[in-house]
């Protein structure tokens, strides 16, 4: 076995609440993300993602309030992202208590933005995330939450953030988002065949028997968002299901005991 495959849950927030949508559109109400993130946190996430996903299009920066609270109530790592459009947006996020920061829209605008961010921050911290959508046999990248198709190859492009310096690249399905019937394999082994850093597979999980084939595709953790809010699996049940599988993963500590 080798590294343990890391369960990620999601908060998108908007206005200081936790949304969720489907394929990024039709979007509800999904709860207080300090509470959610406590609630993982003792729940056994091995990991936290914080989204601001309208930041970007309404060009203001992440919501340095909500990141501060919720990087107060929990143990685990937190990558924040949404709106962090230069150098000074990253570190203040960082200071704010992200463990990571996640860049999409401004490293579409700005390759080297990742490179400078990793000289000065280190790789390790360094999020690329890829918002992709199926194109002509393969999948193009958007920007602006999704809103902007920038014409760019998904799969050369995640080859490119990983050779600028990205330590983790954090791939959304579009076209899966928040549909529950499973992650896009295809897209996670394209990418996962052509960089050497861990992959975070996002979009689409449903079930048990969804995260499973995301890590035998290629991605070292799964990120899901919906069931873990709505309740209809627990992140104790997906460790198990991967365990199940054959795959390497740390049970919350209140099973291990």
């Amino acid at each position: 076995m080798g590294l343990a495959v890391r369960v990620i849950p999601c908060l998108d927030v908007r206005s200081g609440r936790v949304v969720k949508g489907v394929n990024f559109e039709g979007i509800r109400d999904a709860g207080d993300p300090v509470e959610a993130a406590e609630r993982y946190d003792e729940t056994g996430a091995d990991e936290l993602c914080l989204l601001d996903i309208t930041a970007s299009h309404e060009n203001r920066a992440a919501i340095i309030e909500t990141v501060t609270a919720v990087a107060e109530q929990i143990w685990i790592p937190l990558t924040v992202g949404g709106g962090v459009g230069d150098e000074a947006a990253f570190e203040r996020l960082l200071r704010a208590g992200a463990d990571k920061v996640s860049i999409n829209s401004a490293a579409l605008r700005d390759r080297q933005l990742i490179a400078r961010l990793a000289k000065r921050y280190g790789s390790q911290c360094v999020v690329v995330a890829i918002d992709a959508k199926a194109a002509a046999g393969g999948w193009r990248a958007y920007s602006q939450g999704g809103r902007h198709d920038t014409g760019i190859d998904a799969i050369d492009w995640a080859r490119q953030a990983a050779e600028l310096g990205a330590g983790e690249i954090l791939l959304t399905s579009m076209d899966a988002d928040g549909t529950c019937n499973g992650y896009d394999l295809g897209m996670i082994a394209a990418v996962a065949q052509i960089i050497d850093v861990p992959l975070i597979a996002s979009g689409g999980a449903g079930q048990l028997d969804h995260f499973a084939p995301a890590i035998e595709a290629g991605a070292d953790a799964v990120l899901a968002a919906s069931v873990f809010h709505d309740r209809v699996l627990e992140i104790g049940q997906v460790k198990h299901s991967l365990a199940a599988a054959g795959l390497a993963t740390t049970l919350p500590a209140a099973e291990a005991a």
